[in-house]
Protein backbone atom coordinates (compact mmCIF):
# COMPACT_ATOMS: atom_id res chain seq x y z
CA UNK A 1 0.00 0.00 0.00
CA UNK A 2 1.25 3.35 -0.84
CA UNK A 3 1.79 6.05 1.92
CA UNK A 4 0.30 9.11 1.48
CA UNK A 5 2.95 10.80 3.10
CA UNK A 6 5.32 9.69 0.90
CA UNK A 7 3.26 10.36 -2.20
CA UNK A 8 2.37 14.32 -0.93
CA UNK A 9 6.19 14.79 -1.40
CA UNK A 10 5.80 14.29 -5.13
CA UNK A 11 2.23 15.00 -5.65
CA UNK A 12 1.33 18.54 -3.79
CA UNK A 13 5.23 19.12 -2.80
CA UNK A 14 5.97 17.97 -6.39
CA UNK A 15 7.99 21.39 -7.36
CA UNK A 16 9.13 22.44 -3.85
CA UNK A 17 10.30 19.26 -2.66
CA UNK A 18 10.65 16.46 -4.93
CA UNK A 19 12.25 18.93 -8.12
CA UNK A 20 14.70 21.02 -6.06
CA UNK A 21 16.00 17.48 -4.58
CA UNK A 22 16.34 15.79 -8.21
CA UNK A 23 18.18 19.15 -9.19
CA UNK A 24 20.60 19.53 -5.98
CA UNK A 25 21.11 15.25 -6.93
CA UNK A 26 21.55 15.98 -10.56
CA UNK A 27 23.65 19.29 -10.42
CA UNK A 28 25.97 18.08 -7.57
CA UNK A 29 26.27 14.71 -8.99
CA UNK A 30 25.64 13.54 -5.52
CA UNK A 31 24.61 9.85 -5.89
CA UNK A 32 26.93 7.24 -8.22
CA UNK A 33 25.94 3.93 -9.16
CA UNK A 34 27.19 1.22 -6.18
CA UNK A 35 27.07 3.91 -3.42
CA UNK A 36 26.03 2.42 -0.13
CA UNK A 37 24.66 6.08 1.67
CA UNK A 38 24.03 6.26 5.42
CA UNK A 39 20.72 8.84 5.17
CA UNK A 40 21.52 10.03 9.51
CA UNK A 41 18.07 10.66 11.09
CA UNK A 42 17.80 13.10 14.51
CA UNK A 43 14.21 12.79 14.26
CA UNK A 44 13.61 16.17 12.93
CA UNK A 45 11.51 17.34 10.57
CA UNK A 46 14.32 17.62 7.94
CA UNK A 47 16.10 14.29 8.36
CA UNK A 48 13.07 12.29 8.59
CA UNK A 49 12.18 14.06 5.10
CA UNK A 50 15.08 13.74 3.89
CA UNK A 51 14.72 9.62 4.90
CA UNK A 52 11.52 9.70 3.23
CA UNK A 53 12.93 11.29 -0.29
CA UNK A 54 16.18 9.49 -0.06
CA UNK A 55 13.69 6.00 0.38
CA UNK A 56 11.36 7.53 -2.30
CA UNK A 57 14.43 7.53 -5.10
CA UNK A 58 15.64 4.33 -3.89
CA UNK A 59 12.50 2.45 -5.21
CA UNK A 60 11.84 4.29 -8.23
CA UNK A 61 15.40 5.39 -9.34
CA UNK A 62 17.37 3.99 -12.39
CA UNK A 63 21.05 4.29 -10.48
CA UNK A 64 21.92 1.07 -8.54
CA UNK A 65 22.82 2.03 -4.55
CA UNK A 66 22.30 0.71 -1.36
CA UNK A 67 20.66 2.89 1.57
CA UNK A 68 20.76 2.54 5.71
CA UNK A 69 18.86 4.60 7.55
CA UNK A 70 20.69 5.47 11.13
CA UNK A 71 19.64 6.48 14.34
CA UNK A 72 22.28 7.70 16.78
CA UNK A 73 20.33 8.30 20.21
CA UNK A 74 22.81 10.72 22.20
CA UNK A 75 21.16 10.02 24.73
CA UNK A 76 17.38 11.47 24.51
CA UNK A 77 14.86 10.93 27.02
CA UNK A 78 12.57 7.78 26.86
CA UNK A 79 9.56 9.55 25.02
CA UNK A 80 11.60 11.28 23.02
CA UNK A 81 13.46 8.32 21.72
CA UNK A 82 9.51 6.44 21.29
CA UNK A 83 8.62 9.94 19.40
CA UNK A 84 11.66 9.31 16.85
CA UNK A 85 10.80 5.85 16.51
CA UNK A 86 6.91 6.00 15.89
CA UNK A 87 7.46 8.90 13.43
CA UNK A 88 10.13 6.07 11.16
CA UNK A 89 7.55 3.91 11.36
CA UNK A 90 4.89 6.26 10.48
CA UNK A 91 6.24 7.46 7.64
CA UNK A 92 7.78 3.49 6.79
CA UNK A 93 11.34 4.63 7.44
CA UNK A 94 13.32 1.04 8.37
CA UNK A 95 15.52 2.56 10.95
CA UNK A 96 18.22 1.12 12.84
CA UNK A 97 19.26 2.91 16.40
CA UNK A 98 22.21 3.04 18.63
CA UNK A 99 22.92 4.25 21.84
CA UNK A 100 25.77 6.95 22.47
CA UNK A 101 26.42 9.28 25.14
CA UNK A 102 26.71 12.24 23.34
CA UNK A 103 24.65 14.70 25.76
CA UNK A 104 26.83 13.48 28.30
CA UNK A 105 29.98 14.18 27.49
CA UNK A 106 29.25 17.16 25.29
CA UNK A 107 27.71 18.66 28.44
CA UNK A 108 30.76 18.65 30.44
CA UNK A 109 32.01 21.22 27.73
CA UNK A 110 31.56 24.30 29.73
CA UNK A 111 32.45 26.49 26.83
CA UNK A 112 30.78 25.78 23.88
CA UNK A 113 28.94 22.16 24.45
CA UNK A 114 26.83 22.60 21.60
CA UNK A 115 30.00 22.66 19.16
CA UNK A 116 31.51 19.64 20.97
CA UNK A 117 28.01 17.18 20.06
CA UNK A 118 27.81 18.27 16.70
CA UNK A 119 31.72 17.58 16.56
CA UNK A 120 30.97 14.23 18.56
CA UNK A 121 27.84 13.35 16.49
CA UNK A 122 29.55 13.68 13.05
CA UNK A 123 32.71 11.11 13.90
CA UNK A 124 30.09 8.86 15.41
CA UNK A 125 28.46 8.79 12.05
CA UNK A 126 31.47 8.51 10.38
CA UNK A 127 32.80 5.61 12.35
CA UNK A 128 29.12 3.98 12.32
CA UNK A 129 28.97 4.38 8.53
CA UNK A 130 32.04 3.18 7.93
CA UNK A 131 31.40 -0.37 9.66
CA UNK A 132 28.20 -0.54 7.92
CA UNK A 133 30.21 -0.24 4.34
CA UNK A 134 28.82 3.16 3.43
CA UNK A 135 31.07 5.12 1.47
CA UNK A 136 28.60 8.30 1.95
CA UNK A 137 26.19 9.93 4.60
CA UNK A 138 23.76 11.87 3.65
CA UNK A 139 22.41 14.78 6.04
CA UNK A 140 19.44 16.90 5.90
CA UNK A 141 20.48 20.65 5.32
CA UNK A 142 18.72 22.54 3.45
CA UNK A 143 18.15 26.06 1.56
CA UNK A 144 17.98 27.68 4.58
CA UNK A 145 21.11 26.18 6.27
CA UNK A 146 23.05 26.99 3.71
CA UNK A 147 21.66 30.73 3.41
CA UNK A 148 22.46 31.57 7.08
CA UNK A 149 25.99 29.77 7.44
CA UNK A 150 27.11 32.07 4.40
CA UNK A 151 25.91 35.11 6.77
CA UNK A 152 27.16 33.71 10.02
CA UNK A 153 30.60 33.37 8.18
CA UNK A 154 30.97 37.05 7.13
CA UNK A 155 29.64 38.44 10.05
CA UNK A 156 30.94 36.33 12.95
CA UNK A 157 33.66 34.45 11.45
CA UNK A 158 35.26 36.85 8.73
CA UNK A 159 35.37 34.90 6.41
CA UNK A 160 33.69 33.81 2.90
CA UNK A 161 32.56 30.61 3.30
CA UNK A 162 29.61 28.26 2.75
CA UNK A 163 28.07 25.16 3.22
CA UNK A 164 29.04 22.58 0.58
CA UNK A 165 26.43 20.33 -1.01
CA UNK A 166 29.63 17.84 -0.88
CA UNK A 167 32.49 17.03 1.17
CA UNK A 168 35.33 14.57 1.62
CA UNK A 169 36.22 13.55 5.07
CA UNK A 170 39.80 14.40 6.14
CA UNK A 171 39.55 11.15 8.39
CA UNK A 172 37.58 8.35 7.04
CA UNK A 173 37.14 7.67 3.63
CA UNK A 174 33.28 8.82 3.84
CA UNK A 175 31.69 11.58 1.65
CA UNK A 176 28.86 13.76 3.34
CA UNK A 177 26.14 14.76 0.74
CA UNK A 178 23.18 16.98 1.13
CA UNK A 179 20.61 16.03 -1.05
CA UNK A 180 17.79 18.70 0.65
CA UNK A 181 20.84 21.17 -0.59
CA UNK A 182 18.21 23.48 -2.71
CA UNK A 183 14.68 22.74 -0.76
CA UNK A 184 13.87 25.75 1.39
CA UNK A 185 12.78 25.06 4.91
CA UNK A 186 9.04 26.96 4.14
CA UNK A 187 8.27 24.40 1.81
CA UNK A 188 9.37 21.73 4.69
CA UNK A 189 7.46 23.00 7.25
CA UNK A 190 4.42 23.06 4.66
CA UNK A 191 4.68 19.70 4.13
CA UNK A 192 4.67 18.32 8.15
CA UNK A 193 1.73 20.88 8.31
CA UNK A 194 -0.07 19.32 5.59
CA UNK A 195 0.45 15.65 7.22
CA UNK A 196 0.00 16.53 10.24
CA UNK A 197 3.25 15.14 11.02
CA UNK A 198 4.90 16.71 14.14
CA UNK A 199 8.79 16.02 14.83
CA UNK A 200 11.39 16.70 17.56
CA UNK A 201 13.61 19.97 18.06
CA UNK A 202 17.09 19.46 19.59
CA UNK A 203 16.18 17.59 22.85
CA UNK A 204 19.25 17.99 25.18
CA UNK A 205 18.94 20.14 28.36
CA UNK A 206 22.04 22.69 26.84
CA UNK A 207 19.12 23.36 23.94
CA UNK A 208 16.37 23.97 26.25
CA UNK A 209 19.13 26.56 28.21
CA UNK A 210 20.37 27.99 24.81
CA UNK A 211 16.42 28.75 23.68
CA UNK A 212 16.60 31.53 26.19
CA UNK A 213 19.12 33.07 24.83
CA UNK A 214 19.24 34.69 20.81
CA UNK A 215 22.03 32.42 19.39
CA UNK A 216 23.99 33.92 16.46
CA UNK A 217 22.20 31.75 13.70
CA UNK A 218 18.86 32.69 15.72
CA UNK A 219 19.83 36.79 14.95
CA UNK A 220 21.10 35.89 11.47
CA UNK A 221 17.82 34.32 10.87
CA UNK A 222 15.73 37.11 12.03
CA UNK A 223 17.99 39.44 10.00
CA UNK A 224 17.14 37.55 7.02
CA UNK A 225 13.56 37.51 7.66
CA UNK A 226 13.57 41.51 7.85
CA UNK A 227 15.50 41.70 4.50
CA UNK A 228 12.71 39.48 2.72
CA UNK A 229 10.20 41.77 3.46
CA UNK A 230 11.58 44.29 1.35
CA UNK A 231 13.27 42.02 -1.12
CA UNK A 232 11.90 38.69 -1.81
CA UNK A 233 15.13 37.71 -3.63
CA UNK A 234 17.80 38.09 -0.93
CA UNK A 235 17.98 34.41 -0.40
CA UNK A 236 18.96 33.70 -3.82
CA UNK A 237 21.04 36.52 -4.27
CA UNK A 238 23.08 35.32 -1.43
CA UNK A 239 23.20 31.90 -2.65
CA UNK A 240 24.89 33.00 -6.08
CA UNK A 241 27.34 35.41 -4.60
CA UNK A 242 29.01 32.05 -4.12
CA UNK A 243 28.59 31.05 -7.16
CA UNK A 244 29.75 33.75 -9.07
CA UNK A 245 32.85 34.79 -7.08
CA UNK A 246 35.55 37.40 -9.05
CA UNK A 247 38.94 36.25 -7.54
CA UNK A 248 40.36 39.21 -9.28
CA UNK A 249 38.29 41.75 -6.84
CA UNK A 250 39.22 39.80 -3.52
CA UNK A 251 42.06 41.82 -1.58
CA UNK A 252 43.31 38.38 -0.89
CA UNK A 253 42.10 34.59 -0.82
CA UNK A 254 43.35 30.83 0.12
CA UNK A 255 43.16 27.37 -1.00
CA UNK A 256 43.85 25.63 1.74
CA UNK A 257 47.54 26.18 2.55
CA UNK A 258 48.44 28.57 -0.42
CA UNK A 259 47.86 32.25 0.35
CA UNK A 260 47.13 34.73 -2.29
CA UNK A 261 47.10 38.61 -2.58
CA UNK A 262 46.04 40.90 -4.88
CA UNK A 263 49.08 42.67 -4.80
CA UNK A 264 51.35 39.67 -6.00
CA UNK A 265 50.44 40.51 -9.39
CA UNK A 266 49.34 43.88 -9.17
Amino acid sequence: MLNPIEESIAGKFGKTIWKPFHKALKEYQLISPGDRIAVCISGGKDSMLLALCMQRLHRHNVIPFDLEFIVMDPGYAPEVRAKVLANAEKLGVPVRVWDTNVFQSAERSPKNPCFLCARLRRGWLYQKAQELGCNKIALGHHFDDVIETILMGMLYGSQVQTMMPKLRSENYPVEVIRPLYLVREENIKAWVSENGLEFIQCACSVSARETKKESKRAKVGQLLKTLRETDPAVDMNIFRSVENVNLRTLISYHSGDEYHHFLDNY
